[in-house]
């Protein structure tokens, strides 16, 4: 590139648009009709938050807005601002309002990039003026507002949600800037295959471009480039998949993961697990999640299971990654092909929902050891029957507490285990689960 060229901003920049005819995706709030749209052409503008990942026009369309409604643009960033800066242009922008020349001058807008970096204090400095309208907040975060956001202020706006761009959105900005840019319309640019390119931005507009600027940037300008995905792989080292530990995209994934292996498909499983493998989870978290699914969603329709997940756990602990890869994918993959039970699950449950309503049931005397005269004078242990007695190895005895008799926390499922232990409980306790049927008997 010339020097001229060189001091001219990266590619997005120079392809960000100003008005809501160049702005790409999000048709479900800027199309025709839609809220945001609306919003815009009745001129009634109210406070709200955009929320969406990376890269997909929160900023650019905070700051159409504001042209569009012809009004002043203030912006803060949460990384590098606190209340002193928030209140500043709170007091500029009340001063504006009141002084005599404001005339019928609109609120203007205060844009507050990572909004959801604000810590409690600074959120609150906003919510008078939000509340009276001396500004129009427009907040972006890539967090779920309703974790981050305090919910005063996340009451005196409205949430817009932002979706990764599309294949589409991104053949248009692809091809918008190949033909339209100051530096790369002037180059002979031909793009065969965009996989390669799609793949890597992940339906980030910036990133797609940035990727767009590496590639020409290191092919030669003298002659055709031809771009396709082995040239876009050769001139990135790695894909950084988008997956923030400790945010939102780390609950989505273990929670459609759970989700895959309790509904019983292994191959979605083993996807999202990949996804969380590729993205440098912890694995122990993988595989203690793996340990509390074992009980919670197999439990008694298959005992073995709680054992093999354990096995993963300690095995994923003793060799680490990458091979922890093979005993978590065996593991998921055993989960999510074996039969369910949530049966252990309900009955502790509900078993807990009635101690806390019986904290003060005493336990029957007889159920009580004696280990003094004193206790055993007043009839502790008085009328215990030891099991093991008794044909069977089984006595008719009441173990609840009284006020409790013959209440049932656990019902086992339909499931070949379960039965088996149906039947058994049914032989003892058919106060409890009824008789067994001639067929079974």
């Amino acid at each position: 590139m010339t020097a001229r060229t060189r001091i001219l901003p990266p590619l997005p920049e120079r392809m960000r648009p100003a008005s809501l005819s160049d702005y790409m995706g999000q048709k479900h709030l800027v199309g025709e009709g839609c809220v945001l749209r609306r919003m815009l052409d009745t001129g009634n503008l109210s406070s709200f938050i955009l929320w969406g990942p990376p890269g997909v026009g929160k900023t650019t369309l905070a700051r159409i807005v504001a042209s569009d409604q012809k009004r002043e643009f203030h912006t803060l960033s949460a990384i590098s601002s606190g209340v002193k800066d928030v209140r500043d242009v709170i007091d500029r922008a009340r001063a504006e309002r009141n002084s005599v020349f404001a005339g019928s001058r609109p609120s203007p807008v205060l844009f507050i990039d990572e909004i959801h970096r604000f810590n409690k204090a600074q959120q609150d400095a906003l919510l008078g003026a939000v509340e009276d309208g001396t500004v129009v907040l427009i907040g972006a975060t890539t967090e779920n507002p309703s974790f981050e956001v305090i919910n005063p202020l996340l009451s005196r706006c409205q949430v817009f949600v932002l979706q990764p761009l599309d294949a589409d959105d991104l053949n248009l900005l692809l091809n918008k800037a190949i033909t339209t840019d100051v530096i790369l319309s002037t180059l002979d640019i031909e793009v065969k295959e965009t996989e390669a390119m799609f793949r890597y931005s992940g339906g980030d507009a910036r990133k797609l471009l940035n990727i767009l600027e590496i590639v020409v940037e290191n092919c030669p300008k003298d002659k055709k480039i031809v771009i396709d995905n082995a040239l876009v792989s050769s001139c990135l080292h790695e894909n950084v998949a988008r997956y923030d530990k400790g945010g939102e995209m780390h609950y989505d994934i273990i929670s459609a993961f759970i989700k895959s292996v309790r509904g019983s498909d292994p191959n979605a499983a083993v996807y999202y697990l990949a996804r969380m493998i590729d993205a440098g989870e912890d694995p122990l978290f993988i595989a203690r999640r793996l340990c509390i699914l074992a009980a919670e969603d197999i439990g008694l329709a298959n005992p073995n299971a709680l054992l093999l997940a354990n096995a993963c756990f300690q095995t994923v602990a003793n060799i680490g990654m990458p091979e922890g890869r093979i005993p978590l994918s065996e593991a998921t993959i055993y989960l999510a092909s074996s039969p369910k039970s949530n049966s252990a699950y309900m009955a502790i449950a509900a078993a807990l929902e009635e101690a806390k309503k019986t904290q003060a049931a005493s336990v029957p005397l007889y159920l009580r050891n004696a280990p003094t005269k004193l206790m055993e004078d007043l009839g502790y242990s008085d009328g215990y029957k030891y099991a093991h007695d008794y044909p069977g190895h089984f006595v008719d005895l009441e173990f609840m507490p009284e006020g409790l008799e013959g209440k049932k926390f656990y019902e086992p499922a339909p499931n070949r285990h379960e039965d088996n232990l149906r039947q058994y409980l049914q032989s003892c306790w058919p106060k409890y689960y009824g008789t067994l049927s001639k067929e079974k008997d």
